[in-house]
């Protein structure tokens, strides 16, 4: 049994280590406190809250604020700057509900600053523009397993049709989607008397011009043979380009490049007159908004 003053002495050494190091005791304690949501890992924006017995409240808010992580971000970085110049301007509320649709509860310690840092990072990670990670934006193949494929690829107004469709949960229509890009003539016989509207909205994505919103536009298709200067004048005979680039492609006897237009009714022009022709190098002409 300890005397009177060994206890003594014991509590003061405590107190001396909760003043001299908090930290320290805030992470020994976060060890046993429950692990934080998937969605707050993800995020990495908080280890859960340590409390610390006998520690005063100024302490405890002290001591919570050390189990922060900061985040590991170089904000001399443009593209860093730039999406922290976009969330400075925003009120606290608008964060931390920004931060809620994510997944993110915003710990109530957690100051502005802190709270903007942290929807910063969650923004960069879900952009894939974190340091050291991967964009996720998949490569356009070579070639195409099936029509529907294809389809997904280079029909951007398709491509929107059918993630509405998926969006349902309705796999009889997905399906029958599917077939019909792939074998029209079959499909129809199969589901022309109860998916006759399906597959009327289906056809008019197939058709459907692609979405025109700015007056650049991003192609490819015409034939290598045609040149450079060929082709900037074949656009320009539909209007006035204030700008143009243009190479061969690595891959295919086909030109590349972007065009940017006077105006974006010029552009509408050449996307209804040029993308999907077909100029006999074994791909139809695309082009795409940008």
């Amino acid at each position: 049994e300890q005397s009177p003053y060994h206890l003594h002495i014991y509590i003061e050494t405590m107190r001396s280590l909760s003043v001299a190091f908090p930290a320290l005791l805030a992470v020994s304690a976060s060890a046993f406190a429950p692990q934080p949501s998937t969605s707050a890992r993800v995020a990495g924006a908080s280890l859960p809250s340590a409390f610390v017995p006998g520690a005063s409240a100024s302490r405890q808010s002290t001591i919570i604020k050390t189990t922060t992580l900061r985040m590991a971000l170089d904000y001399n970085d443009p593209v860093v700057a730039d999406e922290f110049a976009q969330v400075q301007t925003m009120e606290y509320d608008d964060v931390a509900e920004e931060l809620l649709k994510s997944g993110v509860t915003a710990p109530p310690t957690m100051t502005e600053m802190d709270l903007k840092l942290m929807l910063v990072e969650l923004r960069m990670r879900l952009s894939g523009k974190m340091p050291g990670q991967t964009s996720g934006r998949k490569e356009k193949p070579a070639s195409f397993g099936s029509k529907f494929e294809e389809a997904m690829w280079t029909k951007p107004a398709f491509e929107e049709f059918f993630n509405t469709v998926k969006a349902t949960g309705d796999h009889n229509k997905e399906n029958v989607v599917k077939e019909y890009v792939n074998n029209p003539d079959v499909a129809t016989q199969r589901y022309g008397k109860d998916y006759r509207r399906l597959l009327r909205e289906t056809e008019a994505a197939l058709t459907a011009p692609p979405p025109v919103k700015s007056a650049t536009l991003q192609f490819s298709g015409f034939p290598a043979n045609m040149g450079s200067d060929a082709c900037k004048m074949t656009l320009e005979a539909l209007g006035g380009i204030a700008d143009f680039e243009c190479q061969e492609s690595e891959d295919f006897p086909i030109l590349v490049g972007r065009v940017t237009f006077d105006d974006i009714e010029t552009a509408k022009k050449a996307v209804e007159q040029y993308d999907g022709m077909d100029m006999g190098m074994g791909s139809a002409i695309e082009m795409t908004s940008v």
